[in-house]
């Protein structure tokens, strides 16, 4: 990743977090219905000592994946930790047994979550946390309460940095108004930019929340960037794919790092050949007319 670009998060803070601009979503290291210990869990851990050998420095995880699946294998696998290494986790979720996906967002919830990531993956403070609104999951507890806990953790020095996850360009202006958002974690990709119904709840795409993060210079970590919501192939991505000997996946990804230099993919796997293929995304360099074709 020696060629990879950086990208600052908070750059207009006392603390800005250096990073370079291609990370890595650990949520598929988890078992089926991402829950439980991963099926292959030799292969996990060699993926995440890949990350940081392939000099990738930011990971994407939550004490609600698996549950808390990730966080443990980052710790085993990593710790202690490289200096740059930032690990970014959310919160505002948690599963029941029955693997459904349940609101976790009350004040006195969110600490709870933020003291088990401070835990489980053996670290002192939380550098970025994303504060996930859960759409159609029926929440009581509004999105600028639970974000406002964030903020007074962060005010307490449990958190460093905090972004948001899913959210609506209101949300974001909102967000934006009531504290410094570092990030914002939303659902987009070329085959997936506008607000799709899951069934997870409600997931945000967002051309024009990512014209309100370069505005803002927040950058964007899109989620599910591989996803197309029209449910078909998209020839256009197989042309050019075809153009460069590559895979779909690795033009989607280069669409991705070409569409703006404030788009800081996180592509995840649970296959070490595929994060391999994913990593090598970064070589391609898509030309404008590319660019315009896809669009």
């Amino acid at each position: 990743m020696s060629n990879v670009e950086n990208i600052v998060i908070a750059g207009k803070s006392e603390h800005p977090l250096i990073v370079r601009r291609f990370g890595y979503g650990t949520m598929r290291l988890t078992g089926e219905g991402i829950y439980g210990e991963p099926p292959n869990r030799p292969e996990a851990l060699e993926i995440l000592k890949q990350t940081i050998k392939s000099g990738i420095n930011f990971l994407d995880t939550a004490d609600y994946y698996g549950e808390d699946v990730t966080n443990r294998l980052i710790k085993e696998a990593l710790y202690p930790y490289p200096s740059d290494l930032i690990i970014c986790t959310k919160v505002g979720a948690t599963r029941k047994p029955d693997r459904s996906w349940i609101p976790f967002n009350k004040p006195e919830e969110l600490r709870i979550s933020i003291e088990n990531n401070l835990r489980t993956l053996k670290i002192e403070q939380v550098q970025l946390v994303h504060m996930r609104a859960m759409g159609g999951h029926g929440s009581v507890v509004p999105f600028d309460e639970s974000l406002g806990a964030l903020f007074e953790m962060q005010k307490e020095g449990k958190i460093l940095h905090v972004g948001v996850s899913n959210v609506m360009l209101e949300q974001l202006e909102a967000a934006i108004k009531q504290g410094e958002i570092a990030t914002v974690e939303n659902m987009y990709g070329h085959g997936q930019r506008t607000t799709l119904q899951t069934p997870h709840g409600v997931n945000t795409g967002g051309e024009e929340v990512l014209g309100l993060c370069e505005q803002h210079e927040i950058p964007l970590i899109p989620f599910f960037s591989l996803l197309n919501s029209l449910g078909k192939k998209d020839n256009r991505i197989a042309t050019i794919a075809q153009k460069y000997n590559a895979t779909e996946a690795q033009i989607n990804l280069a669409w991705l790092l070409h569409r703006s230099p404030w788009i800081l993919p996180i592509p995840g796997t649970s296959s070490l050949k595929h994060f391999e293929e994913n990593c090598k995304a970064v070589e391609i360099k898509l030309t404008e007319e590319d660019m315009t074709f896809l669009e």
